[in-house]
C-alpha cells in the first residue's frame, strides 16, 4: 500500500446540576433541507452549505480537522442532522486543496471567504458562530481572535489550540526518547521528512521498538517515559480507568494507544506540518529532560516503573539531555507562528470543550492556551469545559449541542452566567434526550514539552 494511503487510513481510524440551564431551541425533526449550496474560492478551495427551510437565523461556520482537504460543514453526520432539525444553517470550506493537509496557510482565509460567499446567497444571519474540531479547533481559535465583526462567538471541540510548534516539540521529545533509549544503535530520522514514505518508515520503526520494549520491565519503564513527554493519557478505550497508583496499569493503557498506530499519525502529521511551514519547526537542543519530566503529571508513574525495573532514571535523562542536538529552522518557526498559533487575544467569546483522555490532542493543550489568552487580557471571553471520555473528539451529539447553546447564551445576553459550568452543561445535554453526556469538573495539568 502506498505510504500516503497508509497515513490517510491511519488518520481516519484515529481521527476517529446548576441553577441555570440553557434552553435548547425547539427541534423540528422532519424539517427538509431546502438548499444545499456549493462553490469554489479563488485559491481552488471548495465550500458547502446546508440551509434548512425553517432557518432560525443562525449560521454556523465549521472548520474541519486534519485530513483530506474536503469541505465539511458539521463535526459529524449525527450533529449535522440535529443542527438542521433545530434550524441552523451550516457552512464550511475544504481549505486550499493544492498544499499540505496541515492547511493552516489558507484555512482562516478560506473560512472567512466562505462566510462571505454564503451570506451573499442566503442573506445576513441574525447570528454567526464559528465551530472548529481538532486542527479545525486551532482554525476556530484564530477566527475567534481575528473575526470580530464577522462572527459573534465560537465553539472549539478537541482543539489543537496550543498550536503547531508546541505540538511538534512535545511529539519530538517522545519520538527522540524512543529512538535514543530503545534504538540507541540507529540514526533514525525524526525531522525534515522529504516524503510521506520517510515519515511512515520512521513511524514503523518507532512502533516496532515500542512493541518490543513492552515485553520487559526495563522497556516498559522507557515506554512510560516517552508517553509522559507525549502527554499521553493513561486511560484507553474500552478499559476501566487505572487506579491513581496503579503504575503498571497506567503504562499498559498508554501502550495500548501506541500499539493502535498513534505514531503513524504523529509522523504523518509532522510531515504535513513541515510541508506547510516549509521546514522543521521543532527542536530539542538545550532541553533539560530531567526538568521536563519533573513538570509532567506522569512523573510519579515513570519514577515508580524505573525503580521496579532496576533502571537509573537520571542516567537516561542525562543521556537524553546530553545527546539532544536537533535544531529548528528559524524561518519555519516564524511561519508556524504566523499561520499555526492562537491565543494572542480573543475578539469574540469562545467556549472550548475537550475530552479528559485525548490521545491525539492532549487535554493539557487547553492549559497552555488559557495561559496565553490570560496574558493577552481576554480571559473573560474564554470558557473551557471537559467531558469524561477516552479518545479524540469523542463527543456525543448532546454534548456538542449543549455547548453550542451555551455560546449562544453568552452572545445573546452578553454574559456567561453559569451557562458554561459543567453542571449546567450536563443538565442541558441530558435535557436534549439524545445520546447522553459526561460533562465533569476538571482542570488539565500543565502541557509537557512546550518551549
Amino acid at each position: 500500500m502506498p505510504a500516503r494511503n497508509r497515513l490517510a487510513r491511519t488518520t481516519a481510524a484515529l481521527g476517529t446540576a446548576a441553577a441555570l440551564s440553557v434552553t435548547a431551541p425547539a427541534a423540528h425533526a422532519d424539517a427538509p433541507v431546502t438548499r444545499q449550496l456549493t462553490g469554489t474560492l479563488a485559491d481552488g478551495a471548495t465550500w458547502i452549505a446546508d440551509v434548512p427551510a425553517d432557518w432560525n437565523g443562525t449560521l454556523l461556520l465549521f472548520s474541519h480537522g486534519f485530513g483530506p482537504t474536503v469541505a465539511k460543514d458539521a463535526p459529524s453526520d449525527a450533529a449535522r442532522s440535529r443542527l438542521i432539525a433545530e434550524g441552523y444553517a451550516l457552512a464550511g470550506s475544504s481549505y486550499d486543496p493544492k498544499g499540505s493537509m496541515w492547511a493552516l496557510e489558507s484555512a482562516e482565509r478560506d473560512q472567512f471567504a466562505t462566510l462571505a460567499a454564503v451570506k451573499a446567497e442566503i442573506g445576513k444571519p441574525r447570528l454567526t458562530l464559528s465551530v472548529g474540531q481538532s486542527m479545525g479547533g486551532l482554525v476556530n481559535a484564530r477566527i475567534a481572535r481575528d473575526g470580530a465583526g464577522r462572527v459573534d462567538g465560537a465553539l472549539g471541540l478537541c482543539g489543537l489550540v496550543a498550536g503547531g510548534t508546541d505540538l511538534d516539540n512535545y511529539q519530538l521529545d517522545a519520538e527522540y526518547t524512543i529512538a535514543r533509549l530503545l534504538l540507541p544503535a540507529e540514526d533514525l530520522k525524526l525531522v525534515n521528512f522529504t516524503s510521506a514514505a520517510e515519515a511512515s518508515a520512521t513511524a514503523d520503526r518507532l512502533t516496532a521498538a515500542v512493541t518490543a520494549a513492552q515485553a520487559s520491565p526495563r522497556g516498559r519503564a522507557r515506554v512510560a517515559l516517552a508517553a509522559a513527554f507525549l502527554n499521553l493519557p493513561a486511560w484507553a478505550p474500552g478499559e476501566d480507568r487505572p487506579a491513581a497508583d496503579d503504575w503498571a496499569g497506567q503504562e499498559e493503557q498508554q501502550y495500548a494507544w501506541l500499539a493502535q498506530g498513534l505514531l503513524s499519525f504523529v509522523e504523518g502529521g509532522r510531515y504535513a506540518v513541515e510541508q506547510s511551514v516549509r521546514g522543521n519547526n521543532s527542536w530539542n537542543r538545550g532541553i533539560d529532560y530531567a526538568g521536563l519530566l519533573a513538570r509532567s503529571v506522569h512523573a510519579p508513574q515513570v519514577r515508580a516503573l524505573y525503580r521496579t525495573a532496576g533502571l537509573d532514571l537520571y542516567t537516561d535523562l542525562r543521556t537524553l539531555t546530553h545527546d539532544a542536538d536537533i535544531a529548528a529552522d528559524p524561518a519555519a518557526v516564524r511561519n508556524a507562528q504566523r499561520t499555526s498559533s492562537a491565543g494572542q487575544g480573543l475578539g469574540v467569546p469562545l467556549l472550548d470543550v475537550h475530552t479528559t483522555a485525548d490521545n491525539l490532542v492532549p487535554v493539557e493543550q487547553e492549559n497552555r492556551f488559557a495561559d496565553r489568552v490570560r496574558a493577552s487580557g481576554d480571559a473573560e471571553l474564554l470558557r473551557q469545559a471537559y467531558v469524561e471520555h477516552q479518545g479524540h473528539c469523542t463527543f456525543t451529539t448532546a454534548e456538542t449541542l449543549a455547548a453550542l447553546h451555551a455560546v449562544e447564551h453568552r452572545v445573546t445576553t452578553g454574559r456567561w452566567d453559569h451557562a458554561a459550568a459543567p453542571a449546567a452543561l450536563q443538565k442541558a445535554a441530558l435535557g436534549l434526550g439524545l445520546d447522553g453526556a459526561a460533562y465533569t469538573a476538571y482542570r488539565p495539568a500543565e502541557l509537557t514539552g512546550g518551549r
